[in-house]
């Protein structure tokens, strides 16, 4: 019999499975959007989430409703943008990803997304740290770099921030980097793994070609490999002519990622993910927050593995990363205390 399930599981080698009943509730803060809906619908298929909650500032219920008709076990309910309909989709989540925001247009900085964004995270977070304080959260709305900064300040002003459940979703930039290499190699993606470290927006993001399965690739084929994997954002913006952003990519990205962390949750090991989160590695260059190879347990973020030995190339790329990096961690602690803590209201 033909289904959904089975379809998705056609799609591609990162089939899901599930060898004993799991219950697992996992709530989607943007699920009208551009990214929220495949994220959503790609959650549905996940027989790992019994439960799933929509909410957005409209729509919700629809895409819920649409969504519910796919032929999988899992319950979903949308949610109105009402204070008691956000305490409601949050209540008892174990996962909750914010792919909310507005999406980068050409010519669109991070920066200007940030002026937008930072205010929606903002308060979707401090709803979060009210209601699901135990969730591990998700942070796809951009820039990352600065959106999970403001979400930790919001969690410790309400007295619950566990740097463990944090995460900036940078699993696109691991994504982009496989497929981009099997193009150049002529090998199947899903057998090339390259370590992603840094940020999560041009020059912060730092593949290391040198640790890949391909460490000879060098000179102009190098150059523009790592061009491509930092800026293939710009790639996808460029391509839908200013009517989106990479959406579907993020999706399936957001996806892989709620995933690994449900199976670790259920006592799953040997699960690495990439993840912007805090992190020793750097702190001492003003990079508290940092993404690399993650090892996931039942808590969440299990050990921060060292990036290990890089190229004199890549140690470049790291130095230019981390300068960037700093400044848009910097510039997000700095306008929590003034400029966004004191007009946070109640939710």
């Amino acid at each position: 019999m033909f289904t959904a399930r089975s379809a998705f599981s056609a799609i591609g080698r990162r089939a899901f499975s599930v060898s004993a009943q799991q219950n697992s509730k996992v709530t989607v803060l943007g699920a009208a959007g551009g990214i929220g809906q495949p994220l959503s619908l790609l959650l549905k298929l996940n027989p790992r989430v019994s439960e799933l909650a929509l909410y957005d500032i409209r729509g919700g219920p629809g895409v819920a409703a649409d969504i519910s008709h796919v032929n999988t076990k899992s319950k979903v309910t949308g949610y109105d943008a009402v204070p008691e309909q956000l305490k409601a989709a949050l209540e008892g989540a174990d996962i909750v990803l914010i792919p909310a925001g507005v999406p980068r247009k050409p010519g669109m900085t991070r920066d200007d997304l940030f002026k937008t964004n930072a205010s929606i995270v903002r308060d979707l977070a401090k709803a979060a740290a009210n209601h699901a304080p135990n969730a591990k959260l998700l942070i796809i709305s951009n820039p990352v770099n600065s959106t999970v900064p403001i979400t930790a300040e919001v969690f410790k002003s309400k007295g619950v921030y566990n740097p463990k459940r944090l995460f900036g979703v940078t699993t696109l930039d691991v994504v982009r980097a496989s497929k981009f290499i099997s193009e150049i190699q002529g090998t199947d993606p899903a057998n090339e793994e390259v370590t992603v470290i840094g940020g999560h927006s041009g020059v912060t993001i730092v593949p290391l070609l040198s640790q890949s399965n391909h460490p000879s690739i060098d000179g102009e084929t190098r150059e523009a490999l790592v061009k491509r994997i930092q800026f293939g954002g710009d790639e996808v913006v460029e391509a839908k002519g200013g009517a989106g952003s990479a959406t579907l990519s993020m999706a399936f990205a957001g996806s892989r990622m709620a995933d690994s962390l449900l199976r670790a949750s259920y006592g799953e090991t040997g699960i690495f993910e990439p993840a912007f989160v805090q992190s020793p590695l750097y702190k001492d260059d003003g990079c508290e927050f940092f993404s690399s190879r993650i090892e996931l347990g039942p808590e969440g973020v299990k050990e921060i593995h060292p990036v290990g030995k890089v190229s004199k190339y890549e140690e470049g790329l790291i130095a230019t990363a981390l300068k960037d990096l700093a400044t848009n961690i910097k510039k997000a602690w700095h306008l929590v205390p003034h400029s966004f803590m004191p007009l946070l209201t109640p939710i």
